[in-house]
């Protein structure tokens, strides 16, 4: 059967005038049928952290079209645009979760929230105070292991869920983001020490209760698959092989980053140089979460949101240059560049189209 978060995120769409009546009840009999006809909650196949996958995988068809973000309805209100929960962040790196927070925001979520450890709560709320801030029990800078109950109420407020940025490595953060990419039914987007937590604890990653998306870089990604593998081509073989056989969707970041479920893959055009800074990756993080929440698919978030944040930086990139380009820079044009899409959304959209 259709699960409470996809029921959930269906409802606030025909709320918000996202989706008509009937494409509200046939999406939730259509869930329920094929949920009916699937043995069990989680993908099958064993795909282990640390292992790499096959040496061959069918190609995935090239998707070449936008999404479109629909417009707002006049009568919608904050809790149609999702309830964002970001978790990360540590002693010493509070600004990268923040970044996280902040893009999400700029990307139009009716809420976020923030969950940090507790030695950090005060300087991540200082950033802005358009989201909220709640502290996790703290254990050398980070989260500690142990209090899962703390953030158990909080992800079940969520609709959907970032993880990762400035978490730092332990032990206890290990075991936390474990348990949560494997346990938690909301969608969730991993990124950063997320995925450090997902090689140091061996997580099986086709194990998940919800959807997920990955946004490693070549370094990340060679760590995921326990490889040494440098080649562009062959590192994107291997995260479309492992996509479809986790059930997962990677975004593998770099010049003309890919984005694939296994059997779709997108590669965006938009983006520089300037891009490679501290932060710029936490701003992805924020933006593909926020989309997400939102009620678009998770392979339409990421494609979507690579494509906007690449925008951003290009935008950033023709008044400070791509020299003195920073994270900050890229939230400041996340508007610019919603509203350069808007303005194309005349242009063709689907997926497959060429």
């Amino acid at each position: 059967m259709i699960n409470k978060h996809e029921f959930q995120v269906l409802a606030k769409g025909f709320r918000a005038g996202r989706i008509s009546l009937k494409q509200f009840t046939d999406s939730v009999f259509s869930k329920s049928a094929a949920a009916d006809s699937v043995e069990g909650a989680v993908k099958p196949a064993s795909v282990a952290t640390g292992k790499s996958g096959n040496d061959s995988c069918e190609v995935a068809e090239e998707v070449r079209a936008l999404p479109e973000i629909a417009p707002r309805s006049l009568t919608a209100h904050k809790g149609d645009f999702g309830r964002v929960l970001m978790v990360g962040g540590s002693v010493g790196m509070a600004g990268a979760i923040s970044l996280s927070g902040l893009s999400a925001l700029r990307s139009g979520s009716g809420l976020v929230k923030v969950a940090v450890p507790s030695d950090i709560q005060s300087a991540v709320a200082q950033f802005s105070p358009c989201y909220m801030t709640v502290g996790w029990v703290a254990e050398n800078g980070g989260f500690h292991g142990a209090e899962w109950d703390t953030l158990a109420h909080e992800l079940e407020w969520a609709d959907v869920i970032g993880l990762g940025p400035g978490m730092n490595r332990g032990d206890g953060q290990s075991s936390i983001v474990a348990k949560i990419y494997a346990a938690v039914a909301q969608p969730m987007v991993v990124d950063a020490d997320g995925l450090n937590a997902l090689v140091d604890s061996e997580a099986d990653l086709a194990q998940h209760q919800g959807q997920r998306v990955l946004t490693p870089h070549p370094g990340e990604f060679q760590r995921l698959i326990g490889s040494e593998i440098t080649d562009r081509g062959e590192l994107e073989s291997q995260a479309i092989d492992l996509a479809k056989r986790a059930g997962i969707i990677i975004v593998l970041k770099g010049n003309r980053t890919l984005v694939t479920d296994g059997s779709r893959r997108f590669h965006n055009t938009t983006g520089n140089p300037g891009m490679a800074t501290a932060g710029s990756g936490d701003v992805l993080t924020g933006v593909i979460t926020s989309l997400v929440g939102q009620g678009l698919g998770l392979f339409e978030a990421a494609v979507l949101g690579v494509h906007l944040h690449g925008m951003a930086g290009d935008l950033a990139a023709q008044s400070v240059g791509q020299t003195s380009l920073i994270a900050t820079d890229l939230i400041e044009n996340l508007p610019s560049a919603f509203k350069k899409h808007a303005s194309n959304a005349n242009v063709a959209i689907g997926f497959g189209g060429h």
